[in-house]
């Protein structure tokens, strides 16, 4: 019975799944799904040979990374909607021990890394999240915008490096500029067919018509390939080898987590859902595993390809998928068509997406914001541009941000000071007391000129940490020392027990007491 029981909830199960991955329990627009995921797909292509090109490596690693990645995110990942594939993060990574080391210890790291992020799915290390400021959000996406944006200014530049000029500068710009226009306007008139496939359809006939002569997607390198072949890694298994690649799968794996989790983040704002960070952190992993054992060079959530979904109004697993099987088939069986496709139109495309990512409403808060937040977004923006290490600039955001918190709250410390008719003086403490304030806290009190009973009243404070808890007890000590009767007042049940000295100084309030938890806080 009860391997029944089993066997019957894992159907359960199953179907569940089976219903999720389509939206059966919602309303899904089918030809917007298969519509917007065919305009992803072709924005993939170019993303993908690029990266792979930045790692030192075959332009069909990339493609074989974005499909893998695609697929399986779509599939299983916290975010319906969002596009995950070969990145610019992870090619910056990897670059080194690309070549340094070769391909095979490439699909090594993105193995291990995979695991890592699995490992931190599982652990539910997802909530971390909490703990990133919208400044650094803002400057993040910022940020991510210009590198978007200024990217695309190579395709404006020869195959030697010098920026065109004469008719094939006045080509190239006239057909981005026609790109641009149409995925600005033909919104205002018809929401029926997604704005960026139209805008690349027409910008391809044009060119294929009048027999325009511009830069194409095979002049960046062939994306002709079969399916993706399965390897496993040749590469000695050893201690040694794992001190080479660890390092490198560490940081894929944080750099991974960091932007997935913050595209996820900016989805969920811009379709007023959310999303579950844990599960794509999963999702996000096992894209990895197998995209190592496909031989790709991995990868995580791309904000530009996710933007140009969820602008499509796709908002289903359905596009994801779509997107990932015609990349697949596009190298497969259609390398030569999708060769074809101007780069003028992909290049308009990604400026769209780069004009739409930035957040044009943070420049209206320079006059608003405190000027902390302001420097947190700003720094976050700058190293996000010229250091292109999404993971440094988040981190360095949190830091920041986290220090100019602890700053202020030290500051807000305050004692109001009184005697009752017995004579007794009283302190009542206001603010955060945490090893931030406890000089502040520690200066408040006139041991020497104090009466012979004090009491310090915690009503309206909250000890914080261990350093708060040390600086009562060397308070409490000093006042006994000094043979003065001290009462602490309003105390949590955590702060008695780690106080040295609780039984001689401490009233207890049953009714007014606080419930809250000192050092051991657990996050739900």
């Amino acid at each position: 019975m009860d391997q029944l029981y089993c066997i019957i909830n894992y159907y359960k199960y199953l179907m569940r799944q089976f219903f999720n991955l389509f939206n059966f329990n919602q309303k899904v627009n089918y030809k917007t799904e298969v519509l917007s995921g065919l305009t992803v797909s072709m924005a993939l292509i170019p993303e993908a040979v690029a990266f792979a090109l930045i790692a030192g490596l075959s332009p069909l690693t990339g493609l074989y990374a974005a499909f893998m990645m695609g697929l399986v995110t779509s599939i299983f990942g916290g975010r319906p909607g969002m596009i995950s594939g070969a990145t610019g993060a992870v090619a910056v990574v990897i670059v080194s021990l690309a070549k340094s080391h070769g391909v095979e210890y490439i699909f090594a790291t993105v193995i291990l890394a995979g695991m890592i992020q699995m490992l931190a799915g599982l652990l539910k290390l997802g909530k971390l999240m909490r703990l990133v400021p919208q400044p650094v959000i803002l400057g993040f996406v910022n940020g991510l915008a210009i590198i978007i944006f200024t990217s695309q200014l190579v395709q404006f530049k020869g195959d030697s490096g010098e920026w065109l000029s004469g008719t094939p500068f006045w080509v190239f710009f006239s057909l981005v500029a026609l790109t641009i226009v149409i995925i600005w306007g033909l919104p205002k008139l018809t929401k029926a067919i997604p704005a960026s496939l139209v805008a690349i359809l027409t910008v391809f006939a044009i060119v294929a018509l009048m027999g325009i002569d511009t830069r194409t997607v095979g002049d960046i390198a062939s994306i002709q390939g079969g399916f993706p072949p399965f390897n496993i890694p040749e590469i000695p298994f050893t201690w040694g080898t794992l001190h080479i690649i660890f390092p490198y799968a560490a940081i894929v794996a944080g750099v991974g987590l960091i932007e997935s989790l913050l595209t996820l983040n900016i989805v969920d704002e811009l379709t007023q859902t959310r999303g579950r960070g844990n599960k794509e952190a999963v999702a996000q992993g096992v894209a990895n595993i197998f995209s190592g054992f496909f031989s790709g060079m991995g990868g995580c959530a791309m904000i530009g390809q996710s933007l140009i979904n969820i602008t499509n109004g796709a908002r289903a697993r359905l596009s994801g998928i779509v997107a990932a099987v015609m990349l697949l088939v596009f190298v497969m069986f259609g390398a030569g068509l999708i060769e074809k496709v101007p780069m003028a139109a992909l290049t308009g495309l990604m400026i769209m997406v780069a004009v739409g990512t930035f957040e044009w409403a943070s420049l209206k808060t320079f006059n608003r914001f405190p000027k902390s937040d302001i420097f947190v977004m700003l720094v976050v923006t700058l190293v996000t541009v010229f250091l292109h290490n999404l993971a440094l600039a988040v981190l360095i955001g949190v830091i920041i941000a986290a220090l100019v918190f602890a700053w202020d709250n030290a500051k807000r410390i305050r004692a109001r000071k009184h005697f009752d008719s017995n004579g007794a003086k009283h302190y009542e403490i206001y603010g955060p007391l945490f090893f931030g304030s406890v000089s502040v806290f520690n200066g408040k009190f006139d041991i020497i000129n104090d009466p012979d009973e004090v009491v310090i009243d915690f009503r309206e404070s909250r000890v914080v940490d261990m350093s708060a808890i040390e600086a009562l007890n060397k308070l409490t000590e000093q006042y006994l020392n000094a043979g003065k009767k001290l009462h602490l007042k309003h105390l949590g049940p955590d702060c008695r027990k780690l106080l040295k000295n609780a039984e001689q100084v401490i009233d207890v309030n049953v009714i007014e007491d606080p419930t809250y938890r000192i050092v051991a806080d657990k996050v739900k």
